[in-house]
């Protein structure tokens, strides 16, 4: 992969770094490739700056996060000054991470528009999303820093436009309807809140997915023929996280090479995290794993 991968903003959980890996799991070219939990739909733009599909579908449970992505691709104009509006008012306050809450209070309070939350985005903690039980936004301002640029933003914003401009669709939908309605001719990529909140409310999704029923709604996948790919859980410091995926689903357990941990570094330790992908069983005869994968008995875990 050639080249800087356009992203609209960090995002705590994003698998932009890990895109390169994942793709070469993917067939060369796709009919549609489908995103029930999309995120910033990282995996989406890196396949579109590959033209790996002719078409896109981008979902997720949490809809202003849509939101940013539709305006972007569709309206990159409007989302770019409506953001730089949100984001040079910061410097005509005696506060700017005043102004960070004040944002926060309007968006809350109804004002859910792309730019408030991709100005949230831009200048909280870690770019992670963060809803409290009442289901407002309540993560806080990074204080070291005022968002990103408009000007920087602007040429990712355009260059992603320009990848999915009238080749994706949208939708703010639980990911069960959205498994429902996929084929045989698509390619499902999923990256579903990992198992330490499956059975507590997510504070991403607003809603926890359950590791029993996720599984079921795969065996489904299986039995109608439609090859998938999916991060789930990992392993860091020796210490793996998360129950396997039933064997019966047939898939293979790649563990991605995610680089230096960096909770550990913090606490002066040096521990590599790697990032679980299973790949369905119909794409397996066709693909092996690149020098910095490893397998399961590799790892020895």
């Amino acid at each position: 992969m050639n080249g800087t991968i356009p992203h609209i903003v960090q995002y705590q959980g994003s698998k932009r770094k890990l895109a390169p890996q994942i793709l070469q799991y993917m067939p060369k070219k796709i009919d549609r490739l489908v995103e029930p939990f999309s995120g910033m739909a990282a995996i989406t733009v890196a396949a579109a700056y590959e033209n790996r599909a002719n078409s896109y579908w981008i979902n997720d449970l949490n809809a202003p996060l849509v939101s940013i992505l539709q305006e972007a691709v569709n309206s990159p104009q409007k989302l770019l000054e409506e953001y730089t509006a949100v984001w040079t008012e910061q410097f005509s306050c005696n506060d700017h991470v005043q102004h960070f809450y004040d944002v926060r209070d309007r968006f809350n309070n109804g004002e859910q528009t792309p730019a408030n939350m991709l100005y949230l985005l831009a200048r909280c903690v870690k770019g992670a999303v963060r809803y409290g039980k009442n289901g407002n936004f309540n993560q806080s301002p990074d204080k070291r820093r005022h968002g990103t640029r408009p000007d920087t933003l602007a040429k990712n914003i355009y260059e992603i436009s320009n990848l999915l401009r009238g080749k994706t669709i949208f939708s703010s939908a639980d990911y069960h309807e959205i498994l429902r309605k996929v084929s045989s001719s698509d390619l499902v990529y999923m990256d579903p809140p990992y198992q330490g909140v499956t059975n507590v409310r997510d504070n991403r999704y607003y809603a926890g997915v359950p590791f029993d029923e996720f599984a079921s709604s795969l065996e489904i996948l299986n039995a109608n023929n439609v090859d998938f790919l999916i991060s789930y859980d990992g392993e860091c410091g020796g210490k793996a996280y998360g129950e396997d995926l039933p064997e019966s689903l047939g898939c293979k357990k790649i563990m991605l090479n995610a680089g230096p941990s960096s909770q550990a570094t913090l606490l002066g330790k040096k521990s590599t995290t790697f990032e679980a992908l299973y790949v369905s069983k119909n794409l397996i005869p066709f693909f092996e794993p690149i020098p910095y994968q490893f397998s399961l008995e590799e790892l020895a875990i």
